[in-house]
């Protein structure tokens, strides 16, 4: 099968294009670069050893689209084109809409066009908002709190209206939680515009002596040691799950959704110490008061995945860390700079 991969030079896509070829996929990324570096194409090449076809195009614009489509003989998608900031789509949430639905329907119409009907899309679990109570299953009422966590709510709807007006669509929605980690080469992994808001880069930095310490917001809340509990998945696990779902459109077809999660949540200070033991490197930080939006708990219930397709993530926090310090030690920049 030839899958074409939109945002497939992004974090969670290249590594999801490596897992592809590895299982003995052909692949076509598509991406525009607006929020990737050119180099991580690159890297995937390098480990996989594979001459990786690569289209840049933009998902919003279907004449660049149907060029893609026209050159090669695709038989399913896997979608991560999209923004992907929560503050940033407060800042601009005109752009995310445009980008994260309107490229979406796009994409659709282009794949209705050339009669491909496999789809896999990149959601998250920002569209359930502010959701207590955890573990969060799939049934769960869908609250965002952000414009970011909208615009993949609505990506959603228009999938679920797809799938029931034409029963020729096999879609599968996956849920993200937090994806953290990096190949286990160290030659592929996160390489953000910008100083990093996630907290394994953050703490990649401060070990590296780029920063000074951490900013721990809040210890004050009701969890074991007062920190925020997140449940964070490897990218590799993720990749994986996207493998999965693929294969699992010969048993389960028409549209379904599923949580990627570790089903097990890593409060922050546990997650410093665990990079401090992988690291080797102590982690100073500096508590401060709460985030405003910030929930204490948020840990998936991915059983559906499970059972559905087979798959369940594999690693815990220590090999999330050390992967990523591997990655960040190399390439303490992302691609721009070289240690």
């Amino acid at each position: 099968m030839t899958i074409l991969i939109t945002g497939g030079n992004g974090f969670i896509g290249s590594h999801t294009t490596v897992a592809l070829i590895d299982a003995g996929y052909d692949v076509i990324v598509v991406d525009n670069l607006a929020n990737s570096h050119p180099k991580a194409i690159e890297a995937v090449r390098t480990i996989t050893q594979r001459p990786v076809a690569f289209e840049r195009a933009d998902i919003r614009r279907s004449e660049e689209l149907d060029r893609v489509f026209d050159a090669f003989d695709i038989d399913a998608v896997i979608h991560f084109a999209a923004l992907k900031s929560v503050e940033e789509s407060a800042d601009d949430p005109l752009s995310y809409y445009e980008t994260n639905v309107a490229g979406l329907l796009t994409l659709i119409q282009c794949m209705r066009r050339h009669e491909v009907s496999n789809l896999v899309f990149s959601s998250s679990a920002a569209v359930y908002g502010d959701c207590i109570d955890p573990p969060i299953d799939e049934d769960r009422r869908l609250e965002p709190t952000s414009p970011y966590g909208r615009t993949k709510a609505m990506a959603e709807a228009l999938l679920t209206d797809l799938a029931a007006s034409q029963s020729a669509w096999n879609i599968s929605i996956l849920r993200y939680f937090n994806a953290v980690g990096a190949h286990r080469s160290g030659q592929l992994g996160e390489s953000p515009k910008g100083v990093p808001r996630n907290l394994l880069p953050a703490l990649g930095r401060v070990a590296l002596g780029i920063d000074d310490g951490l900013i721990v917001n809040g210890t004050d809340y009701d969890t074991p040691d007062g920190s925020c509990i997140r449940d964070y998945i490897h990218v590799a696990d993720l990749a994986r799950g996207h493998l999965h779902a693929l294969e699992g459109f010969e048993k389960h077809g028409g549209l379904n959704t599923y949580n990627l999660g570790c089903g097990r949540g890593y409060s922050v200070l546990e997650t410093i110490e665990a990079f401090e033991r992988a690291s080797g490197k102590a982690i100073p930080f500096t508590v401060k008061a709460r985030r405003p939006g910030d929930i204490p708990e948020s840990v998936s219930d991915a059983s559906r995945a499970e059972r559905d397709l087979g798959w369940r993530a594999e690693y815990a926090i220590e090999a999330m860390c050390a992967d990523t310090w591997r990655w960040m030690r190399s390439f303490p920049h992302g691609y721009d700079a070289r240690a």
